[in-house]
């Protein structure tokens, strides 16, 4: 069966699921989004391309972000950046402070909030307009200018992020920011609201399918070998506390957003983006992950 096929039959089957679980309330601005909503989108590297539902609506893509902040950091400085985050699974949740106080402030994985807050503070650090430069990184990925920031979204966030700032300037007292707290959570509030569709989503995160090179521009944002341990920190941390049972029933590298979106990849073979704002008790797509599961199992594509 063509892959175009199997994707319109998983989304047949799970748009029939019963859609349990709640939108991300704390976060006013993705409170007030439909939360029946539901898109999905695959590229792949020979070319194909093919959405189903509302798969190009655009949505705050939140977490996603982070495996951008953390690709774009480590093109910049290499090896350097695991001085100041760690490379292992927390098993706690993406907003805890309980491990940094054993681990001195260092963050277990880029991927928890503490984590990224760290690699913000490294970009911060090493571009002359941090947010006009990461923008502008996102965009060339696949010369895609139409992404933005949603000034709403992270206005939205940065009122109620207290958590957050409590991590900065936790962190800030083990002498891991260089960077003032407030400009360090400006910097990280505004990347979590870039804003795309599905489609645009999929189209992005190609790179890390093919090596760590965009086939959209044949351009190198990472060496093969970084490419091959972003995707092993996806696998291994991209969902928070649910990673292992995402490994366990998808068996692809991944990374969640709060917003519902769910970015895979297929290394060698293809991208898929899912978005549903619903979300399990461990803060992922409910939806999402079912459709996943599915599509991987159904396809025999994934990496195990």
């Amino acid at each position: 069966m063509k892959i175009e096929a199997i994707l319109q039959e998983t989304y047949n089957e799970v748009i029939g699921f019963e859609n349990i679980g709640e939108t991300a309330s704390y976060i006013p601005e993705l409170a007030g989004v439909d939360p029946d909503l539901f898109g999905v989108h695959i590229s792949t590297l020979d070319g194909k391309s093919c959405g189903i539902g509302n798969y190009q609506e655009k949505f705050s893509i939140q977490s996603i972000a982070k495996t951008l902040s953390v690709t774009y950091a480590y093109q910049m400085l290499g090896d350097k950046i695991w001085e100041k985050v760690g490379v292992e699974p927390s098993g706690t949740a993406f907003n805890s402070l309980v491990q940094l106080e054993a681990d001195y402030g260092k963050p277990r994985n880029p991927f928890l909030n503490a984590g990224a807050i760290v690699i913000s503070d490294i970009l911060i650090s090493n571009l002359s307009n941090p947010k006009d430069d990461f923008l502008d990184f996102v965009r060339s990925i696949d010369d895609n200018n139409q992404i933005a920031y949603s000034r709403k979204i992270a206005q939205s966030e940065k009122e109620v992020g207290y958590r957050n700032i409590a991590l900065c300037n936790f962190i800030k007292s083990f002498g891991l920011i260089d960077n003032e707290p407030s400009d360090v959570l400006d910097f990280y509030f505004t990347l979590c609201s870039i804003e795309m569709t599905c489609e645009e989503l999929s189209r992005t995160f190609l790179y890390l399918s093919n090596n760590g090179i965009s086939p959209k521009n044949n351009r190198e944002l990472l060496t093969e070998s970084q490419s091959k341990r972003v995707n092993a920190l996806m696998q291994t941390c991209g969902f928070y506390d649910e990673s292992g049972e995402f490994a366990f029933k998808v068996g692809l590298p991944g990374k969640s957003g709060v917003s519902g979106g769910i970015v895979a990849v297929h290394p060698d073979q293809y991208s898929i983006a899912v978005w549903s704002p619903r979300l399990n008790p461990k803060g992922n797509s409910y939806k999402g992950m079912k459709f996943l599961e599915a599509f991987t199992t159904k396809s025999r594509l994934s990496i195990f």
